[in-house]
Order: C-alpha cells, then structure tokens, then sequence
C-alpha cells in the first residue's frame, strides 16, 4: 500500500515537473516563433532570388524558361530574382510586411503556374505522382500559410502560449 502511495507521489511530481518544462517550451516557442518563422521565409526568398541573378545556378531557372517561353528571359529571371529578394528582405527586416506578403502573393500565382502551363513538367502521373519541379511547386503551399500566419500579425496579434493564464501587465 505504502509503494502505491509513494509510487503515486513520484508520478505526480514528474508530472507536474514535465507540466512545468512544457509550459517554458511553449512559451519560448510562442515569443520567438513568429520571428524566427518571418526571417526563415525571408533567406528562403532572398536566396532563392539571388541566385537568380546568376545564370545557370537557379534549380527553377530550367523550369521558368520551360514554362514561360513568351518572355524575354534574359530581363525577367533577373527582374524575378530582384522580386524574390524584395520580399525576402521585408520578411527579415519585418517592415513593410502588408507590401512584402502582397508581393509574395503575386510571386506564388506565377510560381504556380507550371500546374497549368506546363503540367508535364509537373506530373510525373497526375494527380499523385509529382516531378522533382512539381514537389518544388507544392511545398510553396507551406509559404504560403507561414504567410498567412505572419500576416494574421500585422496589426499587432500575437501568439499566446497560454490563453487561460493571467494576463502580464504591459
């Protein structure tokens, strides 16, 4: 009886302790998430634009040019390369962020666009087996919703770890 009772004591002491570590976790994750989320997407796209500007060394170039024959590709893969890297800098420096998620916006429709353009560069067998460049496409759905969850921030809002616990003074 009394190894039950002392059993008991000890998993609810690690239980509490765990409650305690989770709680900190969660609240670091709540306070630094969103930036550490905002600057993520912002290398991405200043990186992803940059090499851009540099012929042959863009893993999308092959694909853009195969997409989109009709444009001038020698002012446009720059000119997009410049886009990217815009964006990338408003999500690091998080100013401008209404602009910086628009312009991101505007960027993922065309990134979309071998879906439609260009299909047989994107299946391998519609609609479940995708190419290496179809994948490419797809994962942008993840920037797109990192987007929309540094967006839902703009005027202000913030994540809270706990929406039960009492209220900090400001």
């Amino acid at each position: 009886m009394q190894r039950d009772t002392l059993e008991q004591a000890l998993f609810e002491t690690l239980n509490i302790r765990f409650d305690q570590i989770d709680a900190r976790i969660t609240q670091w994750m709540a306070n630094y998430g969103l930036t550490l989320l905002r600057v993520s997407v912002g290398i991405v796209f200043f990186w992803f634009g940059a090499l851009k500007l540099m012929p042959g060394l863009s893993p999308a170039e092959g694909l853009i040019r195969e997409s989109l024959p009709f444009l001038p590709m020698g002012l446009f893969i720059p000119f997009l390369g410049l886009w990217e890297m815009a964006i990338g800098l408003g999500y690091i420096s998080g100013r401008f962020m209404r602009i910086t998620i628009l312009l991101m916006m505007f960027q993922m429709l065309g990134a979309a666009s071998p879906l439609v353009l260009n299909p047989e560069a994107v299946w391998n067998a519609f609609p479940f087996a995708l190419t290496l460049e179809g994948q490419y496409i797809i994962k942008n759905t993840v920037l797109i919703s990192a987007a929309m969850v540094i967006g839902g921030t703009v005027r202000g809002g913030k994540l809270i770890a706990d929406p039960d616990a009492p209220k900090e003074q400001a």
